[in-house]
């Protein structure tokens, strides 16, 4: 995900912006406390619903940054996507990162989806997916698109093998994938049930950017 860009480094975690074995039918929530290192910076909800036939997912994400008292970087983002099975049908999200705008709208129509940004339109294939870490089908995928700023990424996602994990202060049985891109290096972890439990990637300054279940 793109969302930490400028002080963390282009596309760490706007990727971070959200099926396999997952109920179609399930309602959901993965509401994370982020840290850095060890410090907490803010915290990331995800809000899955059935809706219309489909489902809709809504993401919210606010972040701050403090060095000496003084807030050095905040970042807050807000998307709501619609799927029909793993495929977006429509995407809507705005994004301040650190005083930086970005707005992503996305339509599927015609055989196509057309993404639009501040910077122009692009038209991709009829089905997309996003970095829907919540989706276990995301991790079958070698191209995503980018909710805060509408890139359309590259990734290579490969099975890490068997893990174990602190969920809730309860350690847990996990399975742990790695996502990497140009610019990105994920590590994800799910539990037996291809439940999403928890992320981490590097900031550019070698700092641990952590999601943990509330």
């Amino acid at each position: 995900m793109r969302w930490i860009g400028k002080i963390f480094g282009r596309g760490l975690v706007a990727a971070l912006l959200a099926a396999g074995a997952m109920p179609a039918s399930a309602n959901q929530t993965w509401d994370f406390r982020v840290f850095l290192d060890q410090k907490e910076i803010g915290t990331h909800r995800f809000d899955l619903v059935e809706r219309d036939g489909g489902r809709e997912l809504t993401s919210e994400a606010r972040m701050a940054v403090k060095l000496l008292f003084v807030t050095a970087y905040t970042y807050d983002h807000h998307d709501v996507e619609h799927w029909n099975g793993d495929c977006v049908t429509k995407l809507s999200s705005t994004t301040d990162d650190n005083g930086e705008k970005h707005r992503v709208d996305v339509q599927r129509r015609d055989g196509e989806t057309v993404v639009q940004t501040l910077e122009g339109t692009q038209r991709l294939s009829e089905c997309v997916l996003t970095f829907a870490y919540w989706n276990p089908a995301m991790l079958q995928q070698t191209e995503l698109l980018n909710s805060q700023d509408g890139e359309w990424v590259k990734v290579k996602i490969t099975d890490a093998g068997v893990d174990a994990i602190d969920v809730r202060g309860v350690k847990t049985p996990a399975r742990r994938y790695e996502l990497r891109s140009e610019k990105l290096s994920i590590d994800l972890w799910y539990s037996e049930k291809q439940e999403w439990l928890a992320l981490e990637s590097r900031t550019k300054r070698g700092q641990k950017l952590i999601y943990k279940l509330k």
